[in-house]
């Protein structure tokens, strides 16, 4: 009868049952904006979580970003525009 050669060690034993655990989880679509997405989970596209808005997306920063920018450059630019004035006199 045929006898292994050599011990076949933990590592190697165990990767035949390491995905065992693994499951199959239902996607669902956003309520608001029908991206795919995990149960029991904030959509990463929209921020909302059962109808209420819970956090913050890209697109959300980016637009208070170039908001503040804006803001910045107008209350800038009549500074400059006055010292210019001035140096011209």
């Amino acid at each position: 009868m045929p006898v292994p050669k050599r011990k076949r060690s933990r590592a190697r034993r165990d990767k035949r049952f390491a995905n065992k655990g693994m499951k199959i989880h239902a996607i669902t679509g956003c309520q608001n904006c029908q991206a795919p997405l995990l149960p029991h989970a904030a959509c990463k596209v929209c921020g909302m979580y059962k109808g209420i808005k819970v956090m913050n997306t890209k697109l959300d920063r980016a637009l208070t970003r170039v908001a503040t920018r804006q803001t910045k450059r107008k209350t800038a630019a009549p500074a400059q525009a006055s010292g210019e004035q001035g140096d011209a006199q």
